[in-house]
């Protein structure tokens, strides 16, 4: 079934092609080099055909890179960690630390790994733009694998900065702080502050085209103001989530809690706002 599913969206991005539907015209093939002119059509075809490639990629490939990106994405609860650690305990602090938590960002972003929340404008250009029975399968199936991988790896790593002793008392107790501040919040509170956080990682994906060459501002600014707005990202979160978990602060019911809204409001940040908004400034243009 996946194999003949993947065939034929395969053949349907080349009939695409053949057909000059989805052609990008000598113009804006030029601006392919000088990242200012992008033209917000083109940023939305580098990001469809991306998100279709996606979508066919084997499921051990999206298992793997699924998983390492959850463990990664550690980094920005021991870099907020490592701050919060060291600083005084002043007004300013927060603003320093939120720094600690593009580390992880920088290393899923820049080491193409497949974090979920990046996939809900990435696989959504390409259904929205054609939908059909075979993109909403390997959609389905594309969230699904790396939801679930992502968050295995969170677990992972959250055990083992709980239990490997590789961690001071002084680390130990920032993570456990930073956990508590991030996840114990009411569902509806943390669904509210996940939708931001939703917007700004699809703003991200969507404004990587214009910098191919030097992404690293883009990702540490805008991941950045995740944290210090003090909204609400379902990767990081999970690691979060997982460490208060592991180490026996928080029940099953309150992990639920915290999970399914913020998942959700990265949804709908991210694919009903972001996405949705992007698509409707460029399909004029692309049916034409």
């Amino acid at each position: 079934m996946v194999d003949s599913t993947e065939e034929r969206v395969r053949a349907m991005e080349l009939q695409n092609k053949d057909k000059g539907q989805d052609d990008i015209d000598h113009e804006d093939e030029q601006q392919v080099g000088e990242a200012s002119r992008l033209s917000a059509r083109l940023i939305y075809e580098v990001i469809r055909r991306d998100g279709a490639d996606e979508m066919v990629r084997p499921k051990t490939s999206l298992v793997f890179s699924g998983l390492a990106a959850g463990i990664l994405m550690a980094f920005s609860v021991l870099g907020e960690a490592v701050f919060r650690a060291h600083l005084p305990d002043q007004p300013w602090r927060p603003l320093v630390e939120s720094f600690g938590y593009t580390l992880g960002f920088l290393l899923v972003i820049k080491g193409r790994m497949q974090l979920f929340t990046e996939n809900t404008i990435t696989t959504v250009l390409p259904l929205i733009s054609k939908p059909c029975r075979e993109y909403v399968y390997l959609t389905t199936r594309l969230w699904t694998i790396v939801l679930l991988a992502n968050v295995v790896g969170a677990f992972i790593a959250a055990t083992f900065i709980a239990h490997s002793g590789a961690f001071g008392d002084n680390i130990l107790g920032a993570v456990k702080s930073i956990s508590e501040d991030a996840v114990l919040y009411p569902p509806l509170e943390g669904f509210a502050k996940a939708v931001p956080a939703g917007v700004i990682v699809a703003a991200i994906v969507w404004m990587l085209p214009t910098v191919p060459h030097n992404p690293f501002f883009i990702i540490v600014t805008f991941t950045w103001l995740i944290a210090a707005g003090g909204f609400t990202h379902i990767i990081a979160g999970s690691v979060e989530m997982a460490y208060l978990a592991v180490t026996g602060n928080i029940s099953f019911m309150e992990s639920v809690a915290f999970f399914f809204p913020v998942l959700l409001g990265n949804v709908v940040g991210g694919t009903a706002v972001f996405t949705l908004i992007t698509w409707a400034q460029v399909a004029a243009e692309v049916e034409n």
